[in-house]
């Protein structure tokens, strides 16, 4: 008998005919594979790597904003246990990093926002809540009573000794005085309200200047009508 050697059918590969071409395309789509592996795995190691860096900037960030504060509210009489976390609060913050070196780096953002806020709070100097309010209002509290100190004094004397060289002195002498208070009122601002020593605080140096003029000018001009009527 002749042995038959099978015919493939249409759309098959001829295995058996070429041996050698289809080893050599199983090797290709293993190494292609393969490549894809490599390269999700490089890509993955590339992206912790750099998780991991950030976090040991963050870490190194916040450790340096703690150390200060600490010190502080250890001035300001708060206890040192309070200082230290819980062990439940511990154990919390574990939980929450358990992610990877991705969620280490977001809880470490997350803590430097907080030491941020209460840098903040404790560099207002004891001025938290008015630190926050517009700037119109806030710098009205520290224009105004220096802008009516003068104008007082001067409306006191004139009532205390009527018109005489005592009211007329205290009138020349505060004539320039509202430039004075203003000058005053713009370093108090700056210094009471400045949330970090290179920031900028809204002085409102328009707004602090007629504050501080219109009552040195009404003052005046009522001083100067009762000394010489008519």
């Amino acid at each position: 008998m002749t042995a038959t050697v099978p015919t493939p059918r249409a759309g098959q590969p001829n295995t058996e005919a070429d041996p050698v071409g289809s080893a050599w395309a199983d090797y290709v789509a293993a190494a292609r594979q393969l490549d894809g592996v490599r390269r999700a795995a490089a890509t993955a190691a590339g992206e912790q790597a750099r998780s991991v860096a950030a976090a040991r900037e963050e870490l190194a960030a916040v450790r340096e904003q703690l150390a200060p504060q600490q010190s502080r509210l250890r001035e300001l009489g708060v206890p040192a246990i309070s200082l230290v976390p819980t062990p439940p609060e511990v154990s919390e913050s574990a939980r929450s990093m358990a992610g990877g070196p991705a969620a280490v780096l977001a809880a470490l953002r997350s803590a430097r926002g907080w030491a941020e806020s209460a840098e903040d709070t404790l560099a207002a100097r004891g001025l938290p809540r008015l630190a926050r309010w517009p700037a119109r209002p806030r710098n009205l509290l520290v224009y105004g009573p220096l802008a009516v100190l003068v104008p007082l004094v001067q409306l006191l004397l004139f009532a205390a000794t009527g018109t005489g060289p005592v009211s007329i002195a205290a009138l020349v002498v505060g004539l320039p005085l509202p430039a004075v208070a203003f000058m005053a009122g713009w370093l108090a601002v700056g210094r009471l309200f400045r949330p970090h020593p290179e920031d900028r605080v809204d002085r409102t140096p328009r707004f602090g200047a007629l504050v501080c003029l219109v009552p040195a000018v009404l003052a005046t001009a009522g001083l100067v009508l009762a000394m010489f009527p008519g």
